[in-house]
C-alpha cells in the first residue's frame, strides 16, 4: 500500500485555506475519506512544521501561512522528511554478481536526476496554485454537467 500522507496534508490544507469556519480533525476527516485519527497524525507533521496551529481543547486548526507561500515542496518536506527520496535501493544485492554489485552505481544517476527534477517541481508550485486549479476543475465539471 502507498503512503497517503502528502496527498492528505495537501487535502487538509486546501480545506483549512478555503473554509469559511474553523474545522476539526473529524470535518477533514469526512472529506478526506478516513478516519479522524490518521487525519491528527497529519497534523501534528504539519504543526510541527508551523505549517498549522490548533490549541488542545479548542475546536478548529488554522493555517499560519499563506497558501502563495507554502510551496508543495515544503508540504511535501513537512511529512515525509528534508529529503526526497522516492527510490530506494534493495536491502541485499548480491555482491558477488556483476549486477548486483554495480546496480546501485549505474542505476541512481538516473533516479538521482529524477528526484531532482521532482524538488524543482515542487518547489515551483504552492498551495495557491492547487487551489486555482481545484476551482478551474470544479467550473469545468459545473460547466460539462449543466451541458449534459
Amino acid at each position: 500500500m502507498r503512503d497517503t500522507k502528502y496527498t492528505v496534508a495537501i487535502h487538509i490544507l486546501v480545506m483549512l485555506a478555503t473554509s469559511p469556519r474553523d474545522l476539526n480533525s473529524d470535518d477533514l476527516a469526512a472529506s478526506v475519506g478516513t478516519n479522524a485519527s490518521y487525519i491528527r497524525k497529519v497534523m501534528a507533521l504539519l504543526k510541527d512544521r508551523g505549517i498549522i496551529a490548533s490549541q488542545r481543547g479548542k475546536s478548529g486548526t488554522r493555517l499560519l501561512k499563506r497558501p502563495e507561500d507554502l510551496s508543495l515542496l515544503e508540504i511535501y518536506q513537512a511529512v515525509n522528511g528534508d529529503e526526497v527520496e522516492i527510490f530506494q535501493i534493495h536491502q541485499n544485492p548480491n555482491p558477488d554478481c556483476p549486477v548486483g554489485r554495480n546496480i546501485k552505481q549505474a542505476v541512481f544517476p538516473f533516479l538521482d536526476e529524477a528526484e531532482r527534477q521532482l524538488k524543482t517541481a515542487l518547489a515551483k508550485d504552492s498551495l495557491a496554485d492547487v487551489i486555482d486549479r481545484l476551482k478551474q476543475v470544479a467550473e469545468e465539471t459545473n460547466a460539462s454537467s449543466t451541458t449534459d
